[in-house]
């Protein structure tokens, strides 16, 4: 795990320099302490920096940028390929000779002398790399199939930079600083803009599964090499029982694979059946296990700890376990930190554990932990899904006109109730769009419409939520699938996995130098679990019933059948405390600093909201003013 970051140049202006390129590599000296490199062309056209974290080949040998035995190939590689012992194999019986002992990134760089740009299809793992080759002058970008890891890019006077965190590309002293007024619209509902947005207005991320090659000439074209629904499995005839059998072998492989590191590898553990799996098939595989919990200082309404269901699973393992409790002020504290560390605004507050929990492994001698991001979007884990598609099945199956319809809002509204999902869901249906835009709908049409500046209103008058959901809407119906549940996974696996819960522990956990990896995202369990048909995911409406059957035996019965408890932040009560009269001296200057307000909306927020707009007032206060 490390940061990347480089500059193609086509501008007779401009010359890529080992000043230039190293003031941009070291404001990610938190995702690689163990060592930085940097390579210029030398005509100065083009230039690689790299900060290493060091994970798999500890010797120097493996230090990057690496280039090819003649230096045409130069890469630069942040992340994993699980399976590169494999690969190295069938290289060295192709008369490869390799020059470091088992580098993941010399099995990358070979890779691609070999079979080229087809070698991706041959990766297991979690991945941003960059490679220049000289013999076609070409750079070629790449993030990994689910978008676990980062990479963004900036075209601007004459040259594309790209790098694995924004605040990188900002050290460039041309780079435009301003907001993309689309992408704000767009995280008052989801939390994170999409890709290939950012909050940055000329500041691009790849999306998960995609490549962008760039020409000398600074010309490119980006590509989408892999897609999940097209690389389906036919399940037809097997059985409920074979289908979960499938699963967990699946599953157990991913696990191992992810074991696989010369420092130490540790879990994060909440207590429910993702995490508590993760670590009992590490256990069964000949991990020694140690896994760590987060909770806080108190109980609230909202979340209540779950350290005595850590706790049974920690210790039937025999697990070294640790925990850290949490206060309120340890958020406000973190506040300016966590902001830095996002780039751009991540609005879950879960970011927050996350960074504690990662401190507390790295703290105790982990360098890679693996956790259980995946599971519930995979085999319908989340109760509001299972309300979602519900009501999506009851209004594709009732022929009721939208006058009906129209008569069912005007009662929401009488109620009180349109500033709700619901609402929202009842409206789409008169729209003969799907129910579901994503399980990060953070904030309701009017909701947002309410809080947004006149001029704003005025901008986005006629547009949606939708706008950002509809190209993914596209490329799941040109594929033929009609399931409303594989909707909602693939929506999910497409924005809000790769943007939202794959950032928010990429950029907390790089904070404290700590690699996350996720065993249930490895894409052959991701082709698996679109795969299985809708009536088997919700047999007998019992959530998570295919991985349930799955590891029961392997996890005790309490966690499989407890009621489901997300990984949660108590803002409702904490923002009634302390953390609300900083939350609105924030808010309140950034609106009078700016003019993407209303000051009598913004007054009506439920706590919940007041979070997210809290965490663009701090990124605007950051990264803007």
């Amino acid at each position: 795990m490390c940061g990347l970051v480089g500059c193609l140049t086509s501008s007779d202006r401009f010359r890529v320099t080992a000043p230039y390129l190293d003031r941009m590599r070291d404001t990610m000296a938190h995702r690689g302490p163990d060592g930085a490199g940097t390579w210029i062309s030398n005509d100065g056209a083009v230039g690689l920096g790299h900060r290493r974290l060091s994970i798999i080949d500890l010797s120097n040998a493996a230090s990057q940028p690496m280039a090819s035995d003649d230096g045409a190939v130069q890469l630069i590689f942040n992340g994993e390929i699980y399976n590169h012992a494999e690969i190295r194999r069938e290289l060295e019986s192709l008369g490869h000779r390799f020059r470091t002992d088992h580098s993941d990134t010399e099995a990358l760089l070979r890779a691609y002398l070999q079979w080229g740009r087809d070698c991706v299809h041959r990766f297991r793992g979690m991945f941003a790399f960059a490679l220049w080759d000289q013999r076609s002058r070409e750079l070629w970008l790449v993030r990994d199939r689910i978008g676990v890891k980062p990479l963004y890019f900036s075209r601007h006077h004459g040259r594309l930079t790209f790098a694995s965190e924004i605040k990188a590309l900002l050290a460039d002293p041309e780079q435009p600083r301003a907001v993309d007024e689309t992408s704000m619209y767009y995280y008052f509902s989801f939390l994170v803009p999409p890709a290939p947005r950012t909050m940055f207005e000329g500041i691009g991320k790849l999306a998960g599964g995609t490549w962008m090659v760039v020409a000398a000439d600074g010309t490119t074209r980006t590509e989408r090499y892999w897609d999940a629904l097209d690389n389906r499995q036919d399940l037809s005839g097997w059985s409920d029982t074979q289908i979960s059998e499938q699963v967990l072998d699946t599953l157990t492989d991913a696990v191992k694979l992810r074991m696989v590191s010369d420092v130490p590898v540790g879990i994060f553990l909440s207590g429910g059946i993702d995490s508590s799996t993760n670590a009992a098939l590490f256990s069964r595989c000949g991990g020694k296990v140690r896994t760590f919990s987060i909770g806080y200082d108190d109980e609230y309404a909202t979340y209540r700890n779950e350290f005595a269901y850590s706790r049974q699973v920690a210790q039937g393992l025999g697990a070294e376990h640790h925990e850290l409790r949490l206060k309120q002020q340890d958020l406000v504290d973190f506040l300016p930190r966590m902001v830095a560390l996002q780039d751009e605004p991540i609005g879950d507050p879960v970011c927050v554990p996350v960074y504690y929990v990662s401190k507390l492994a790295r703290d105790n001698g982990v360098t890679v932990c693996q956790l259980g991001e995946g599971a519930d979007e995979l085999f319908c884990g989340y109760p509001n899904w299972r309300r979602a598609l519900r009501l999506q099945h009851l209004s594709d199956s009732l022929p009721v006109p939208n006058s009906l319809r129209q008569v069912g809002l005007g009662l929401l509204r009488m109620a009180n109730k349109h500033e709700s999902l619901p609402y929202d869901w009842l409206s789409r249906t008169t729209q003969d769009r799907p129910i579901f835009w994503g399980g990060a709908e953070a904030m309701p049409h009017l909701s947002r419409e309410k809080i947004i500046s006149g001029r704003l209103r005025e901008k986005f008058a006629g547009h949606t939520s939708w706008d950002a959901v509809a190209p993914i809407w596209e490329r799941f119906v040109a594929r033929g699938d009609t399931s409303r549940l594989h909707w909602m996974t693939y929506l999910d696996l497409n924005y809000r996995l790769p943007e939202l819960l794959l950032m928010r522990v990429d950029k907390m956990s790089m904070g404290v130098s700590l690699e996350c990896r996720v065993p249930f995202l490895d894409h052959k369990l991701v082709e698996l679990g679109l795969s299985i048909d809708e009536q088997v995911l919700t047999r007998g409406g019992v959530l998570k019933t295919v991985l349930k059957r799955a590891v029961r035996g392997i996890i005790p019965d309490e966690i499989i059948d407890r009621p489901k408890q997300g990984f949660g932040v108590p803002v409702h009560e904490w923002m009634m405390g302390g953390l609300g009269d900083y939350a609105q001296d924030a808010i309140h200057s950034f609106a009078k600093g700016t003019d993407y307000l209303d000051a009598a909306g913004i007054a009506t927020m439920t706590p919940e909201h007041r979070w997210n707009v809290l965490n663009l007032a701090l990124w605007w206060r950051e990264y803007i003013h």
